[in-house]
């Protein structure tokens, strides 16, 4: 069956023509797009780039700087896009009429920018990138990595101006350091001066500060002793005072004194005579004081006697008032029988007696309380009486002695008042001198109370001064400690002034130190299985997509299911299929291989395992075109159209596994593309052969259980087909 199979392909055009076509599908597919997308970048030189200048420029240490010009010849001499200037109207225009994929703007303060890093708000340096993302959105993607490329190179060109300047400032200021070392000596020299001058005057002040202390006990003393002094001329001031007004007060006294002596000598001359006229007054009323004294007792034994009548009288009214009271309680019941008028006026009369009867016994007991009152009166007269008889005897005799003093008496009273005219001379002399001694002492006090005052002034001033000195000479003291730290640190400056300066003498800066400042890092690429452009990097996914379309090809032309000749077996049935299928394959992989590896300059890590890899990739395709389309038919193509779909998307050829969707991550390692994929990367790239080999066992695999499910699904035909008619036969 597989000769009559291959004679049936052999001799019918209309089958071997599309059948050798699409040998040169897998290739056609393939090395196309490869070829396509070989290497793009090769060809950025032709890719129309406008650029449109309108920097002013700026002037940077008196130096005019134009970076827009500098940029724009660099542009125009770089190959990377075909660049060209052009004003910002045409730039616009070519936009819109897509002449230009994208344009570049440089505005009219880029220089200025560049000069504004030392300003208080530095201005950053602006390039307007306008793509036309419409027209065609890969070339704009590469112009914003063509961008960061112009970016960096102006960031260079501007540090490297920056460094320039900056070199030449070290420069500058290795000589200002050099300068500044020498002044740095000069000022040594001086601050030396400075620190003995400084001890000179902590010395002056310390003992100004330990004078001080002096003075400040000898005005505390001064002050003190004012203060006392003071205190004592006032309260002397204040006892002059007294006596002054006292001496006056005085001498008005013994003015008075004086005219009073001279009344005392006439009251005693008056007084002598009246006492001799007492005394012959006196022997007339002893006379008297007899005959009163005899009159006394007399009245004193008759007021006993009626004393004792009057008690005897008040007993007995007290004796009346009680019978008639007896009286008129016997009376009531004789009266109770008698006729309510006679009731009346007998009571009435009664009520009168015997109120009457009480007046006369309390009238007689107030004279009975008389009598006795006048009984102890006459006793208390007649001693007096007695009383009276000796004092009158004793003033007689005290009047016969003051008749006889009253002569030295007028004497003493005539020295009385010559002494007191004496005595108001003196004190007159004693009042003048005291007001002199106040007006002195007033003088006296007013001055000593300024001397305290001032004193008090005096002592705070030189407690102050105390304090005041103290702390000026612990600031001399620190100062002088300053003083010989600026010395010592003044020497330090110049040693480290002098270094700075030799060491900028040290800096030679010229381009290549400009350089590497503006761009000290350089990046050196080590690529890990390198893939040198993009055709081959997208090699093992074109191929895998070649290959897949060109088994699907082959059942469009080749019929997978109609045998040649009736068949003897389902085995034999197959075979003859698989046999013309193998042979397609293979030779679609080998072309596709050949065009490839020759046409394009493909290179590989492994030829060998890249051929076999291709091959098993071709007959994997093959096997599972072959099971869809003869279980399905026209069903199975469009099934086999939407595995390819699936693998497409989801064999991480183009963009990593992660970069897309997350539910197509599922398909991932369920579809042979994948595997095909991993296995032409190791052939080609990185040379993993352990890898390259778990993928192709993978696809052998495929390879095999495919085949199982086509042979029992020809089994299943065969024996629904031809089993019957076998059976005829025999």
């Amino acid at each position: 069956m597989t000769f009559a199979e291959w004679r049936q392909l052999l001799r019918s055009r209309k089958m071997l023509v599309p059948m050798l076509a699409i040998l040169f599908i897998p290739v056609l597919y393939a090395g196309m797009f490869l070829w396509a997308f070989w290497d793009p970048y090769a060809q950025l030189d032709s890719l129309p780039v406008a650029v449109v200048n309108m920097d002013e420029g700026a002037e940077l240490e008196g130096e005019q700087l134009a970076l827009g010009n500098e940029l724009v010849d660099k542009l125009l001499e770089s190959k990377d896009f075909d660049f060209q200037k052009v004003s910002k109207e045409q730039a616009e225009k070519g936009l819109k009429n897509q002449d230009y994929y994208i344009a570049i703007e440089i505005p009219d303060n880029f220089s200025a920018h560049a000069t504004s890093l030392l300003d208080e708000n530095p201005e950053k340096l602006t390039i307007l990138y306008k793509p036309n993302e419409g027209y065609n959105f890969l070339s704009a993607q590469i112009g914003e990595t063509a961008m960061e490329k112009i970016r960096a190179e102006v960031n260079k060109n501007v540090t490297a101006t920056y460094a320039e300047q900056l070199f030449d400032s070290i420069t500058k200021m290795g000589d200002g350091f050099g300068d500044a070392a020498e002044g740095a000596g000069k000022l040594y020299d001086g601050t030396n001066e400075l620190a003995n001058g400084a001890d000179d005057l902590k010395g002056y002040l310390e003992t100004l500060a330990s004078s001080t202390v002096t003075l400040k006990e000898g005005t505390d003393s001064l002050a003190k002793g004012a203060d006392k002094a003071a205190k004592g001329a006032n309260d002397l001031n204040k006892g002059i005072g007294t006596l002054a007004s006292g001496a006056a007060e005085l001498h008005q006294g013994a003015q008075k004194a004086t005219a009073g002596a001279t009344d005392l000598q006439t009251g005693i001359a008056n007084y002598t005579a009246a006492v001799n006229q007492l005394k012959s007054s006196y022997a007339q009323i002893g006379q008297k004081e007899v005959e009163f004294g005899s009159a006394v007792g007399t009245l004193h034994e008759k007021s006993g006697a009626l004393q004792g009548a009057a008690s005897k009288l008040t007993d007995g009214a007290q004796n009346v008032n009680a019978g008639i009271s007896n009286l008129s309680e016997q009376l009531a019941p004789i009266l109770a029988t008698l006729p309510e008028e006679q009731q009346s006026g007998l009571k009435a009369a009664l009520s009168q007696l015997q109120q009457g009867s009480a007046e006369v016994a309390g009238g007689m007991k107030e004279l009975s309380s008389g009598t006795a009152a006048l009984h102890e009166g006459a006793a208390q007269l007649n001693g007096a009486a007695g009383q009276l008889r000796d004092g009158h005897a004793q003033a007689l005799a005290g009047l016969n002695k003051l008749s006889e003093s009253s002569p030295q008496l007028t004497g003493g009273a005539k020295a009385l008042a010559d002494g007191n005219t004496a005595l108001s001379t003196g004190l007159a002399q004693l009042s003048k001198g005291a007001n002199d001694a106040k007006a002195g002492a007033g003088s006296l006090a007013s001055g000593l109370n300024e001397l305290s005052s001032g004193s008090g002034t005096l002592n705070e001033g030189t407690g102050t001064l105390a304090s005041k000195s103290k702390e000026l000479a612990d600031g001399s003291s620190k100062l002088t400690d300053g003083v010989h730290e600026l010395k010592d640190g003044t020497q330090t400056l110049q040693d480290k002034l002098a270094e700075a300066n030799e060491t900028a003498g040290k800096v030679h800066a010229n381009d290549s130190t400009y350089d590497m400042a503006a761009a000290p890092v350089d990046v050196d690429k080590e690529g890990i299985n390198h893939v040198p452009n993009y055709g081959t990097g997208f090699a093992p996914y074109f191929l895998s997509l070649g290959l897949f379309v060109g088994a699907l090809l082959v059942s469009i032309v080749f019929p997978l299911v109609e045998p040649a000749i009736r068949p003897t077996g389902a085995f034999r049935w197959m075979a003859s299929k698989v046999s013309v299928l193998a042979v397609v394959g293979l030779i679609q992989a080998l072309v596709a291989v050949a065009v490839i590896k020759w046409g394009l300059g493909l290179e590989t890590e492994n030829f060998g395992l890249f051929v076999l890899t291709a091959i098993i990739t071709s007959y994997t395709f093959i096997a599972i075109v072959q099971m869809l389309v003869s279980i399905f038919s026209d069903a199975g193509r469009f099934i086999a159209i939407l595995v390819l779909i699936l693998q497409l998307t989801t064999s991480a050829g183009t963009f990593p596994l992660e970069l897309i969707p997350e539910p197509l991550q599922v398909f991932n390692t369920l579809l042979p593309m994948t595997y095909s994929v991993q296995a032409f990367k190791a052939a080609i790239s990185t040379g993993d052969i352990a890898h390259l080999w778990a993928s192709n066992g993978v696809l052998l695999g495929f390879i095999v259980v495919c085949l199982l499910i086509t042979f029992g699904y020809f089994a299943l035909v065969f024996h629904k087909r031809y089993s019957k008619e076998t059976t005829v036969e025999a």
